[in-house]
Order: C-alpha cells, then structure tokens, then sequence
C-alpha cells in the first residue's frame, strides 16, 4: 500500500459557474495534510527499498511533515532541519510525528546547508521539491483523478518550487494528455512567471509573500524546462485575493488550505478560462495554517487601495 491515500474528487457548485465546471482534487485531506505524501512518500519507500536506513529532509512546511509520516510509517528515523522563520505549529506538527527537529539558520539554504551535511551511506536526503522520484510519486494523483472519472481540460495549481507543477505534467503525458496547466503564483513569490517572462530560469531578489509555501526564490530546473514542452500558463494573485479564497473555501467546503492552495483557489477570478468547460483544481492543501493564522494575515495587510 502507498503511504498516500485516494483523495476525494468533487464538483464546486460555489466555484463553478455558467460554462465552466469546477472539480477539486481534495488534496489537503491527505494523512499528513497536503499532496506532498505523494512524492515523498513514493521516494521514501524506493530509498527504504534500497538500503537507507534514515532520512533527512530541510523542510519547515509541508514536505518535512510528510517525510516525517513516511519515516513513522516506514519505521525508520526522520531528521528535519527548519529555518527560525519556521512556526511553533509547524515544528510541534514534525515533533508529534516522531522526528528529530533541528532548527538551524535564518533561511531554508541555511538549514539544507546543515541537512546535507548529515547525510552518509545509509541515509536518503528528501529534497521539497527537487527530486524525478517525488515528480513520479506526484504524478499519481492524475492517474487517480482520472480513474475516478474526472473529465478536464485544463488544470490549476499552486507553484513553489515547481515539484508538484513538474509531477502533475508527467502524469498528464503518460496518459497522453496535452491538458494546458494554470500555474499559480503570489506576486511576491513569481519566480516562474519571472523565469518566463526573461526566457531563462531566474532567482528573486527577496520574497515577500503571506503564501510561506509558494517561498522558492528560484524554481526548479524541470519545472521552468516543462513550460518550453508543454502548455504552462503562468498567473499571478494578490496576497489578500489567496487569503480570502482561503476563508470563502472554509464557509463553501468546510475545509481550511494555506494561503499556497488559496492562490491557486483565487486564480479561478483571474486567470482566462473562457475557452475551457471543465478545470481541475488542485486543493493542495497545507496542515500548518489555522484560521486564526488566515485572519491575522489578512489584517496584517496594507489597507486595499
């Protein structure tokens, strides 16, 4: 059995809209509370296969509470190195899976500095994002999708550093789609839209975002190479447009997502979908958020002009 589990795919009555049918992959209902578990869960168990017998991630977020999961579930240990930016909620999430928690620097560079250094011959370093095994893993969920029934033409999610844009691809080609991808990005966190935009894969200068998760100041290499093969259309939202998508989603589906997953959410406003009938949103999910974090962002904003 995968360490992942099938999400539910629904329909939006309150997001979709005449023309346009709306489905949600549910994502954040995952055990360790986003899509992560699929890659990282899949890469675990070849690392586990092969001999290692621990592993290491340099996540505050998502990615090292899944790799967290995968180790208890696995039986092996999990060492997590966070930045200090990293949330007390989200070191006690890590913890509470049974990890090691290291907190080490003032950025994720600083404490994948010290990960990498802890890794020898019997241990696996589990990137967040910069890994075929995780695109492999992620590209599970458009199998599934599809399996259950799900018909689309065109697909929106969330962009960070690019692994779940990179696996969602790889597992619309080897069912033989061409589906075009909306990849959705905060205006403080654009490195793919950048990267577009100058031809070549750029590194932002500073990330001023509430999306946390959406933080990569440069994307993956695969990520920014798959937007010269395949249909990549990149689209930008405010932070306040991802914040109160993330509150009307809690009052429409009684489910919270992180400001990441709301952006993706927000880009149903924005992006050009006219020529589509039916999307698939990728509700990536994201455990650390709690409304309180969600309403405290929002006031923090600068007053909308």
């Amino acid at each position: 059995m995968p360490l992942h589990i099938e999400t539910p795919l629904v329909p939006s009555s309150p997001l979709s809209r005449e023309g346009l049918e709306v489905w949600l992959k549910l994502e954040a209902l995952q055990p360790p509370g986003s899509f992560k578990i699929r890659g990282i869960g899949h890469a675990c168990e070849r690392h586990a296969q092969a001999g290692k017998r621990r592993f290491v991630s340099s996540s505050g977020g998502n990615a090292g509470l899944a790799v967290a999961y995968a180790g208890r579930r696995l039986g092996l240990p999990v060492t997590v190195v966070v930045p200090e930016t990293t949330s007390a909620r989200a070191r006690a999430l890590i913890e509470a899976e049974g990890a090691e928690l290291r907190v080490h620097g003032a950025a994720w560079h600083e404490a994948n500095a010290l990960a990498l250094s802890l890794v020898d011959e019997t241990t696996a370093f589990l990137h967040p994002f910069d890994d075929p095994l995780l695109w492999e893993g992620h590209a599970s969920l458009i199998d599934e999708a599809l399996r259950q029934g799900a018909r689309f033409d065109a697909v929106v999610l969330s962009v960070g550093g690019g692994g779940l844009l990179a696996g969602v691809v790889e597992g619309l080609k080897r069912n033989g789609l061409s589906t075009p991808v909306f990849a959705v990005e905060t205006h403080g966190a654009a490195s793919l839209a950048r990267s577009v935009e100058a031809g070549q894969r750029v590194e932002l200068s500073e990330i001023a975002t509430v999306a946390t998760s959406l933080a990569a100041r440069q994307v993956c290499e695969q990520a920014f190479e798959l937007t010269k093969r395949h249909d990549i259309r990149p689209v930008l939202v405010s932070d306040r447009a991802a914040l109160q998508a993330c509150e009307r989603f809690l009052d429409d589906h009684r489910l919270l997502v992180e400001p990441a997953c709301g952006a993706a959410l927000a880009a149903l406003e924005v992006a050009d979908l006219t020529a589509f009938r039916s999307v698939l949103v990728v509700v990536c999910g994201g455990a650390v958020a709690t409304i309180d974090t969600i309403r405290a962002a929002s006031a923090a904003l600068a007053p909308a002009a």
